[in-house]
């Protein structure tokens, strides 16, 4: 299947796998990729209580899975193998029927057509969709966390309660640091960044080093 709706990622089914199993392995950029759940086997159940983006709910119908092959498995995370799946998903997105796109890692639902668009302007050298493949969700107290980022950077973002700061604006600011920490890497020290509107944003690893605390001062 060749690239489509701007996306250059054409892929090859290299496996298709006995009946019983009900799985293919896909190829693109090099890179093997598991489709599980297809017919005549048992489809994947929708995953509930998840982000939405572009959806009023988490779609009910029948869920095929994407995952790295075995061998790809250590290093799903890297950003190499999280473009060619992204791209590969976003291939099939193309395919009748589709309703929308599930990543795991940010526990987050996209509009099939939300998921092409920001994965098709990543790959062609815009900003890393940090709204969809992270997301945000409330931590209690007014407090916000990134979900996620770990699975890039072995790192997630802590916003304390801010009642300052609306909660667009924190989002804005959220993308902007994922956007950086996953072209840079995990962040060792502490750091300061300038947010979307002048905001002061300072970022400093706390506990083990896997949570990141993000100070914003307007």
């Amino acid at each position: 299947m060749s690239g489509q709706g701007g996306l250059a990622t054409p892929f090859a089914v290299t496996h298709i796998a006995p009946e019983a199993d009900s799985w293919a392995e896909l190829l693109t950029a090099g890179l093997a990729f598991d489709c599980h759940g297809l017919m005549p086997g048992r489809f994947l159940a929708p995953e509930p209580n998840a982000a939405l983006l572009g959806l009023a709910e988490a779609p009910s119908g029948e869920v095929i899975g994407l995952q790295p092959a075995p061998h790809l498995a250590e290093g799903g995370g890297l950003l190499p193998v999280v473009r060619a799946l992204a791209g590969l998903g976003a291939q099939l997105c193309q395919l009748p029927g589709v309703q929308g796109v599930y990543w795991r890692p940010a526990h987050c639902w996209m509009a099939s057509k939300y998921f092409t668009g920001v994965i098709a302007e990543w790959l062609k050298g815009g900003p890393f969709p940090g709204l969809g493949l992270t997301s945000l969700r409330h931590a209690g107290d007014g407090a916000m966390v990134s979900v996620g980022l770990d699975y890039l950077i072995g790192q997630e973002l802590f916003f304390p309660a801010n009642r300052k700061l609306a909660p667009a604006a924190l989002a804005r600011i959220a993308v902007r640091l994922v956007n950086d920490l996953v072209t840079s890497g995990p962040l060792l020290r502490d750091a300061e960044w300038t947010g979307p509107e002048g905001e002061l944003v300072a970022v400093e690893p706390v506990g083990s080093g896997n949570e990141l605390r993000v100070t914003v001062t307007a």
